[in-house]
């Protein structure tokens, strides 16, 4: 008993320090920018912002800005906030209308809840475009100083009995576009079809001096990536073998490097929106959500490949953070934006018990998604299934 206890100690230990440098990097980044970008738009808005502060629970570490802003950090390293005047909490849930009716005209003018519609929804929508504007700049950096890797997406071995097999596809194919969007390398082929299984996709391939038209459906099936994690992906069954020299890096000014940024960034956020109705229609399974640990995970796997895939992750973590927060969920910036629809309709905002009501499905609907995202995780992350002794 005590054997597997010390196994179970180590194997824990080498995984938190393995994961929890890398995981606080990327995330740290990704929510910075996110709270960043509300506290800007709320300053240029003449808003008072009480509380910035990485992390919830109790503080760490702090100070207070000349505006009288404290900026903060916090126990709990798994999000962020700020908190602007007004705010009864976080979650920016407003104070009682006693407290907001009873106030002078200098504090309604620093209150939150005193602008009006357009402002609030400005500094609300802010933080999720700020993750996009991250974002694009990384992949910008990325493409300016490192250049566009490059591999044609060209055909050299067609699995037996496999999609590709049925669609007719032959070795010495190359695909150029799949349904009327082009593709740049087999990478990029490859992103197409992991989403989309089961969805029938067109093919355009160049096959000698002829061009044909292909159509396919790719099979959802478990495989592991480079560092043994199961994967559902939509798989062809077409493999590319890269030879030496074949993969090249084409050099690329800012001015098509911001371009190519911002292509990858609606690519990834194309993809993600694709995964997710997939997850409805029952064509793409649900395990792939991770919370947390399993961000964790990939992100000390992916640290010892170097910086730049860990700046990649980070790109792609923002774009998903910014998604998931525009989803319109009462206590997500999606579901203020919701409200402030709703006022915009009716020409006056909704009553405060609405409101609460709202907030409270929010957090229902906010825990659930954490708790399933953790079971998730549980499932999924070896070191914790040695560590509870699963196999």
């Amino acid at each position: 008993m005590s054997e597997f206890f010390l196994n179970s100690f180590n194997t824990l230990g080498h995984g938190l320090i393995g994961y929890i440098i890398p995981f606080l990097f990327v995330l740290t980044i990704v929510v910075f920018f996110h709270e960043l970008g509300h506290f800007l738009v709320a300053r240029w808005a003449g808003v008072k912002v009480l509380t910035f502060s990485l992390g919830f629970g109790p503080e760490l570490a702090g100070f207070n800005d000349r505006h009288g802003t404290r900026w903060k950090i916090s126990a709990i390293p798994l999000g962020g906030y700020v908190k602007f005047f007004g705010d009864e909490s976080e979650a920016s849930t407003p104070a009682s209308a006693e407290t907001l009716a009873g106030m002078t005209e200098e504090e309604r003018a620093g209150s939150f809840h005193h602008k009006k519609v357009g402002a609030r929804a400005a500094i609300v929508a802010a933080g999720p475009i700020a993750n996009f504007v991250l974002a694009i700049v990384i992949f910008t950096c990325l493409f300016t100083f490192f250049g566009k890797p490059s591999t044609t997406a060209r055909v050299d071995k067609i699995e037996a009995s496999s999609a590709a097999e049925r669609a007719g596809f032959q070795a010495g194919d190359i695909v150029t576009a799949i349904d009327g969007k082009k593709i740049g390398s087999f990478s990029d082929m490859q992103r197409f079809v992991s989403v989309r299984a089961g969805e029938t996709m067109t093919f355009t391939v160049k096959r000698g001096d002829s061009t044909l038209q292909l159509k396919g459906t790719p099979e959802l099936r478990e495989v592991k990536d480079p560092f043994g994690n199961t994967q559902r992906l939509g798989i062809l069954g077409i493999t590319r073998a890269t030879t030496p020299g074949e993969v090249t890096t084409e050099k690329v000014d800012p001015a098509t490097a911001l371009w190519l940024g911002i292509k990858e960034t609606w690519f990834v956020i194309e993809q993600t929106l694709a995964y997710i109705g997939n997850i409805f229609t029952g064509r793409a399974s649900a395990d792939q959500i991770g919370g947390p640990i399993r961000i964790a995970q990939i992100s000390g796997q992916v640290a010892t490949l170097g910086i730049i895939p860990l700046l990649h992750l980070a790109a792609v973590l923002s774009i998903s953070i910014g998604l998931l927060n525009l989803f319109p969920v009462p206590l997500l910036d999606g579901g203020h934006l919701m409200f402030y629809a709703a006022e915009v309709l009716r020409g006056r905002p909704l009553s405060e018990k609405s409101q609460e009501y709202g907030f409270r499905v929010g957090l229902v609907l906010v825990l659930m998604l954490m708790v399933f995202a953790f079971y998730n995780d549980f499932h999924q992350v070896p070191w914790l299934k040695g560590l509870f002794g699963r196999s």
